[in-house]
């Protein structure tokens, strides 16, 4: 590269002698420009005459030249000029300048930096010298003194563009644009605005980290993990638990009866357990415990963990929430009421005693489990020994579950203050883990089955349940018993199946003997049927009518429950049904189970009948202070001690309540419905919900309602109910209405089992007995054999034979929530007509390839078919093919 084309920084510093002698004069043409700039400001230079300038006082006016700065152009081959020290001259080829007075004892140096090449420095002779006045040089300090830069500061590191002039030529040009800088300035003033706006919003986005660092502290850094997959928040009581793939699947508010946030501590030494246990105490009010439990990961890839909580003063209850708007979960099981359906979280119920009772009245169901499953996978199982009050949406969208006695559901105490223990379990998917906990592969469900248990279970799903229910008891006769059967016999496409007698068939309710006024030869009546094909069950109650004839005979034997405080030989009353007031046998009594074996045997000896049917009532059929030879958690307890002390020694074929799952063949019966299209909505949810509490076989409710219960006079039929032109009666009482019967036929035709109050024949109408016809077909053909097909799964897996379609669904997006469609296993899906003239309605299909049943065309699975055409006499229902079908 041509160094003379380089670019170098100038370098300006020049020595500007001291001395007199070192004087270099300003040339006249920079004097005539600087005159120029400054107008009339009169400029005073040190060469002028010094007696001009002289003041009246006798003082020199001194003035000053403006501040100078000069830059050597580039390029120019510049010799410096020597220091100060060596007193040497300048070279010719730089002009001359003119030092101010004031600045004649400073060290800097000066360049004028004129382009012109002909410009050369003149050399002062000593006699020149002389005409300067002499000044004495400035002393320098060891250590100067720098308030700040210099403007004629040109050092290296100092050195930039912007503190520089071109050339002495240019001072005019400088001073102008020192005085236009001004406005400038002022008009740079909005950029400290936008600097104080900056600053300020990064004050606000400093205060905004800091609070959300503090609520992330509080939120996680106070979050503790237990189990990997559990997290509980101390000051809140927050537990959350996530699945493999760390989505949370459960979320609940402990104890939420505390009122803000109350510190936790580590239970003492002597309160720990040494079982793996994570132990918390909220002084004087709570302990907690929480614990991993074991299982077997190759068996499923289910996990649970036990809560235990014990207070520790009278008036705390310990109450946990569960939530499901922030996990977008539904939730299922525990029981069905008026206000609580399918799913749960779609109801509402204020804090109720977890006890079986009447719906109508806003109590829960006749048919209860403490289990709670929701649809991304997680449980919650209940202890028996907790004395549960259950709500639902009571002020948040939540079901909370407490631990609280009660003076009728809970009235013995287990523990001096309330205790709550439940698991919560989890697995992969819903459907995995409702298969783990209700599995009964270690103890089926068919161990210890006689070939005629088996065999009455086949016979109750194949065959028709006919239910003889008169409204009192002088209706129940011999001759209504035989013209019954003659009607079945008549029809010619049912079969014959269990016939059902209610407690009608002896004179008082607890006399357990036949009526022999109203049946002096029922043994020959009952002999007649059974040739025929039937089989004749009794119902029988454990309650015993203060005007029955056994009643003293209990009394004085101590067979009855007692009232609770007082002399154990006053038994305790209450009403059931149509009775006023009655006694009931206290089956925890070792004394009155045998009595009550030998009455009935020896009705069976009489009358030839095969089975019973147990009407137990429910738990608020209890008298309200009741005790027993041995204590009970709760009146429930009395239902499944009485089922399971009798189902090995009777031949039992249902019940009217349970809490946990009786013994196959016994079949848990839904409650009595009133005859209208709300009840028939409510049977597919009751159904559904039922098998999820790990019920398999269920006996629903009459074809049509249970227009009248069984001997209950509070509950005759209202007309209200019923179209004018539908009241054709029986025996003085009002049918269904016809398309209300045919609807419910067609649902009932894809249950466990059909169970008949009203035979079809009694509406003398062509079109009811036609598809009666062509619905018993194909529940003979194609219902039965894939019922008694899944009955195997629920004997050994606990899988109910009526599904919901998450159960079946795996994976896809099947809408959980569906509560009007069910699946006979995996391979029928059902979507019946349920409300008053309607022809049509939206189906979902889950995946899959599935023939329709009313057209046998093919269907695409995962998918809804909205406004699916349904005639009055047909039944949408679709059977899957298999995954590999040709088409």
């Amino acid at each position: 590269m041509d160094k003379r084309r380089e670019r170098k920084k100038p370098d300006l510093r020049i020595n500007i002698p001291s001395y007199p002698s070192d004087y270099v004069e300003m040339p006249p043409e920079t004097r005539e420009k600087i005159a120029a700039a400054m107008g009339n400001s009169a400029i005073r230079y040190i060469d002028d005459d010094t007696s001009s300038g002289s003041s009246s006082d006798g003082y020199r006016e001194e003035t000053r030249t403006p501040e100078v700065r000069i830059v050597e152009d580039e390029g120019k081959n510049e010799e410096r000029i020597a220091d100060k020290e060596d007193k040497s001259i300048a070279t010719e080829s730089k002009k001359k300048v003119t030092i101010p007075e004031h600045h004649q004892s400073t060290a800097s140096g000066f360049s004028d930096g004129d382009n012109t090449a002909d410009d050369h420095t003149e050399v002062l002779s000593d006699d020149e010298r002389a005409k300067t006045p002499l000044r004495s040089p400035r002393r320098k300090s060891a250590a100067p003194r720098r308030l700040g830069r210099s403007e004629f500061s040109m050092d290296d590191d100092e050195y930039s563009p912007s503190n520089s002039v071109t050339s002495v030529n240019s001072l005019a040009s400088l001073l102008r644009e020192k005085l236009q800088s001004i406005p400038q300035k002022i008009r740079k003033k909005p950029t400290d605005y936008k600097l104080r706006a900056f600053v300020a919003l990064m004050f606000l986005a400093v205060v905004f980290f800091v609070s959300f660092a503090y609520v992330l502290y509080h939120q996680q850094a106070l979050t503790k993990a237990y189990f990997n997959n559990v997290q509980f928040n101390e000051p809140k009581r927050l537990i959350r638990i996530f699945n493999k793939d760390d989505v949370e699947i459960l979320r609940a508010s402990l104890a939420v009866n505390l009122r803000g946030k109350v510190k936790a501590y580590p239970c003492l030494p002597e309160h720990r357990r040494n079982d793996g246990s994570e132990c918390l105490e909220w002084l004087h009010t709570l302990r907690f415990y929480l614990k991993s439990l074991a299982h077997d990961p190759g068996a499923d890839n289910t996990t649970c963990y036990s809560v235990h909580w014990k207070a520790l003063r009278e008036d705390v209850y310990p109450n946990d929430c569960f939530d499901w708007t922030n996990t977008k979960v539904n939730w299922y099981g525990g029981g069905q009421s008026l206000n609580v359906s399918w799913p749960i979280n779609g109801g509402y119920m204020d804090y109720t005693p977890f006890i079986t009772g009447d719906v109508q009245k806003g109590q829960w169901s006749n048919a209860l489990t403490r289990y709670f499953i929701n649809s991304k996978g997680a449980a919650i199982i209940i202890d028996d020994d907790t004395p549960l009050h259950v709500s639902v949406n009571k002020g948040a969208k939540e079901i909370c579950i407490k631990a609280m006695y009660h003076e009728f559901a809970y009235p013995n105490k287990l523990t001096e203050f309330p205790e709550m223990k439940y698991n919560i379990c989890t697995s992969e998917d819903m459907t995995s883990l409702h298969s783990s906990i209700h599995n009964h592969k270690t103890a089926p469900l068919w161990d210890g089955l006689k070939p005629t248990d088996m065999s009455t279970l086949e016979f109750l799903i194949s065959e028709p349940v006919w239910e003889i229910a008169p409204r009192f008891k002088q209706e129940l006769h011999r001759d209504m018993i035989t013209k019954f059967g003659d009607d079945i016999l008549r029809l010619g496409f049912l079969k014959q199946g269990h016939v059902v007698i209610n407690e009608h068939w002896q004179n008082e309710i607890g006399d357990l003997s036949l009526d022999k006024t109203r049946f002096p030869k029922l043994n020959v009546t009952v002999d007649k049927l059974r040739r025929r094909g039937f089989s004749i069950a009794f119902t029988v109650q454990p309650f015993i009518s203060t005007e029955s004839k056994n009643f003293a005979e209990c009394v004085q034997k101590r067979l009855l429950i007692s009232e609770r405080n007082s002399d154990r030989r006053i038994p305790a009353l209450t009403r059931f049904k149509s009775l006023a007031s009655a006694g009931i046998l206290d089956v925890t009594n070792s004394n009155a189970v045998p009595w009550l074996l030998e009455k009935l045997k020896v009705v069976m000896k009489e009358t030839l009948i095969n089975s019973f049917f147990l009407d137990l009532g429910t738990a608020h059929d209890m008298p309200h202070y009741y005790r027993c030879e041995k204590l009970l958690r709760n009146p429930d307890q009395y239902i499944n001690i009485f089922t399971k002390t009798f189902d090995s020694s009777l031949s039992i074929i249902g019940v009217s309540s349970a809490i946990s799952l009786p013994r196959p063949p016994i079949f848990v019966t839904m409650p009595p419905l009133d005859s209208n299209w709300e009840a028939l909505r409510s049977v597919i949810p009751t159904i559904l919900t039922y098998g999820v509490n790990g019920f398999p076989f269920i006996m629903p409710g009459a074809i049509g309602g249970d227009i009248y219960w069984p001997g209950s006079e509070q509950n005759l039929p209202s007309s209200k109910n019923l179209e004018s032109t539908n009241k054709t009666e029986e025996n003085g009482i009002e049918l269904p209405e016809i398309e209300l019967y045919m609807r419910w036929f067609q649902m009932a035709t894809f249950l466990p089992v059909m169970k008949f109050t009203h035979l079809p024949t009694k509406y003398n109408d062509e079109r009811v007995l036609e598809m009666a016809k062509n619905l018993t077909t194909i529940r003979r053909n194609l219902v039965t054999p894939f019922l008694l097909k899944y009955k195997r799964e629920a004997l050994e897996e606990g899988l109910p034979l009526i599904r919901p379609l998450w159960l079946i669904s795996g994976n896809d997006a099947a809408p959980i929530p569906v509560q009007d469609e069910f699946a006979i296993g995996s391979e029928i899906v059902v979507a019946p007509i349920l409300n008053k003239g309607q022809t049509s309605r939206d189906v979902y299909l889950p995946t899959g390839v599935w023939k329709d049943g009313i057209d046998n065309s093919l269907r695409k699975g995962n998918r809804w078919m909205h406004e699916y055409k349904v005639p009055i006499d047909k039944v949408a229902y679709f059977v899957r093919q298999p995954d590999n079908m040709r088409f």
